[in-house]
């Protein structure tokens, strides 16, 4: 028999994907291949067009892959499946924390498993498709095992944090939750770029010439204190991305 909470939980869960559905539905609606007005003479026509298909390929092939998971996710929550990995891992440890951790981690590698069909066909067939795959076999497997590396450090501390606050802190468990949460975000926000991206790619600073001067330039009129200007080896992955800010404070770059 079901409970209430549980209905509330399929109410929610049916409602965030038929509600972002909705929104995807719109935007793919109002895609078309002819450049606007406003962009003729700024940007070519060919490439703006050639973008358009490629946000409807990528779209269509979202709905199939967010449809796996939402339909994956309702099976598992009306067969008990959660609680069933909750009696496993209950059978291997009486240990609060390592219960925890393993039911998370178990969790997040059969679900990353599931999906793995989806990120091969949409790294080595659409991103090929379009010209923007650079990824070896060799390159997507040690990103996964590096992603998996980190998601245990980074999301295993955050959860024996959360886990440590509700035992320990009672009424306090919200407000140092919270805290702690925001702290983390903006140290990651701060230093990322120092600690997480030298694990996936090589970045040197960019030498001086017309092209500093002139993101620094940009920099200067736009009130961005910039300091730090490097080049990053992502076109080792993909042709598409170009360029982009991070930091926080004295550490943007």
């Amino acid at each position: 028999m079901y409970t209430t909470l549980f209905w509330i939980i399929i109410a929610i869960v049916v409602f965030d994907f038929a509600f972002e559905k909705v929104l995807d539905y719109l935007n793919f609606k109002n895609m078309s291949p002819t450049l606007p007005k406003a962009l003729k003479g700024i940007y070519n026509e060919e490439k703006y067009a050639k973008s358009q298909e490629y946000e409807k390929v990528t779209s269509r092939f979202g709905l199939i892959s967010s449809s796996f998971s939402f339909l994956l996710i309702l099976i598992i929550l009306f067969t008990g499946g959660f609680g069933l990995l909750d009696e496993w891992v209950r059978g291997i440890t009486e240990n609060i924390y390592f219960r925890t951790l393993l039911f998370f981690g178990v969790l997040g590698i059969v679900f990353d498993f599931l999906s793995l069909p989806f990120q091969l066909y949409s790294t080595f067939i659409i991103e090929e498709l379009f010209g923007f795959n650079k990824t070896t076999a060799g390159t997507f497997v040690l990103d996964k095992l590096k992603g998996w590396g980190i998601g245990a450090v980074i999301g295993g501390g955050i959860i024996s944090f959360i886990l440590w606050a509700w035992l320990s802190t009672g009424n306090w468990f919200w407000l140092i939750v919270f805290g702690g949460l925001s702290a983390f975000m903006i140290f990651m926000t701060m230093f990322y770029s120092r600690l997480i991206v030298p694990l996936f790619n090589k970045q040197t600073p960019l030498e001086d010439g017309e092209l500093k001067t002139a993101i620094e330039t940009f920099a200067q009129k736009t009130g961005f204190q910039l300091d730090n200007i490097f080049v990053i080896d992502g076109s080792k992955r993909s042709t598409k991305a170009n360029a982009y800010f991070s930091g926080l404070g004295p550490k943007k770059r």
